[in-house]
């Protein structure tokens, strides 16, 4: 039962709402039915499949609400869930943001389900963690990586009269390589909403190749350098900037977009001139859900103009107290690039680093969204247009805000985690310290 189509959902939600002798009452109905392979030491180690149906049920007496849940759904367990909620909501305390739920509301068309990802079987993922040991054999390296998918559907019905449903799917593949000695490591990510664009040999070859250039790095001294940040460097810095695109933080001075009094820097220049940031559920490359998990519509929307902040997203509640536009937040990002390769940006540098993925993130100061963190998995000198040896890892201490005040180059946007991200080139990237770590 772990996927429904719109008709089987619209059925077990209007029985659902039947039961219901709420104020107001919103059924949500949820279902995935995905698999996973995990290898290391280029041996899979395990595989599972998993399939999981729940229904969660709001009762609201005037301002108090109630949720419950179930994964059975006979007449006498929705009807067990629709009680249980209404009893929670009589004794819970009235809600100081309370909002009313919405009524009909049109979604826009978005194509995020694709029937080559629902279809994937044990075979494929045993086929596909193959070809990607193959190529650290290949190459006498050791792989450690993970394969998982998922079929899954959304749907929503309230006493108001909305409805709606949405079906997607998901597949997300990464691979880590080491050399036998110990001192190289390389790493891909990719994911993907259609399986067919994923070739776990190809990308996992790229994996091989930095884990076997990156032998016996050699120590540079820390300091303020141009760095040719990939993706999979930027995207958890990124991601930290996007999520702080918020009106309701940026008001209450808990957020980079603060200013005094309560004013924000909402129309204001934030970042270089050549960022343009959006989101778009009908993007082909990252589809995505038509409505937030609160039920109102998303559509095309633009966050970051040419560098000046222009939207900031809202919850319901705070866009009916401010008056302003109501702004769910969007699903991925995408950030507008350039037509740059890496390999050309490597050509244009004279001096600086190729950076190939960052972790261990850790927020410093969320006023100016300072963090720190740690490179890994292949980090490479470049003189002279060339990468000339691998170098060992380093801390660093940098703002995304300021980063992108100081880029250089953009190329073109790769899918990443959910969001389309160009490589960039930024200079004076500030590296604190050595790490030993590969």
């Amino acid at each position: 039962m772990a996927i429904l189509s719109k008709e089987e959902a619209q059925a077990i939600l209007k029985k659902a709402l039947g039961f219901s002798k709420a104020d107001e009452c919103e059924v949500t109905l949820g279902g995935n039915a995905g698999g996973n392979i995990r290898y290391a030491r280029n041996e899979v180690s395990t595989s599972g499949a998993e399939e999981n149906t729940s229904l969660s049920v709001e009762s609201r007496f005037g301002k108090r609400s109630g949720v419950a849940t179930i994964n059975e759904f006979d007449d006498a367990s929705l009807e067990k869930v629709i009680r249980r909620s209404e009893e929670i909501a009589r004794l819970a305390p009235e809600s100081p943001e309370y909002v009313a739920l919405l009524g009909p509301q049109q979604y826009i068309t978005t194509k995020a389900h694709f029937s080559s990802t629902a279809k994937i079987d044990p075979a494929y993922r045993a086929d596909a963690a193959a070809k990607s040991i193959k190529a650290a054999t290949d190459k006498g390296l050791t792989a450690a990586g993970f394969l998982e998918h998922y079929d899954s559907f959304t749907a929503k019905m309230n006493n108001k009269g909305l409805f709606a449903y949405h079906p997607s799917t998901y597949l997300d593949f990464s691979v880590t390589m080491r050399t036998d000695d110990g001192t190289g490591s390389g790493y891909v990510t990719q994911d993907f909403s259609d399986v067919s664009k994923l070739d776990t040999a190809k990308a996992s070859q790229i994996a091989a190749e930095k884990a076997a250039n990156s032998r016996n790095a050699r120590a540079l001294e820390p300091g303020k350098y141009t760095v040719i940040l990939e993706p999979a460097a930027s995207i958890d810095l990124l991601q930290g900037m996007f999520r702080g695109l918020d009106q309701r933080n940026a008001e209450e001075g808990r957020s980079f977009l603060s200013k005094p009094g309560g004013k924000t820097k909402l129309g204001e220049k934030l970042v270089d001139e050549r960022i343009t940031v959006y989101s778009d559920p009908a993007h082909p490359e990252i589809p995505s859900s038509p409505f937030a998990g609160d039920g109102r519509p998303r559509e095309k929307t633009t966050w970051i103009e040419k560098g000046v902040v222009k939207n900031l997203s809202n919850s319901l509640f705070w866009a009916q107290k401010t008056g302003a536009k109501s702004l769910p937040s969007g699903g991925g990002m995408i950030m507008e690039g350039g037509n740059q390769s890496i390999e050309d940006m490597i050509k244009n540098t004279k001096r600086g680093i190729l950076v190939t993925r960052l972790w261990y993130i850790r927020s410093v100061d969320p006023q100016t969204l300072l963090y720190t963190g740690l490179t890994r998995d292949g980090t490479f000198y470049i003189e002279n247009g060339k990468i000339m040896y691998p170098v060992k890892n380093f801390r660093f201490n940098e703002s995304p805000i300021i980063m992108l005040n100081n880029l250089e180059a953009l190329g073109k946007p790769q899918r990443i985690n959910g969001s389309l991200i160009p490589p960039m080139k930024v200079r004076d990237f500030t590296f604190t310290s050595l790490s030993d770590a590969v």
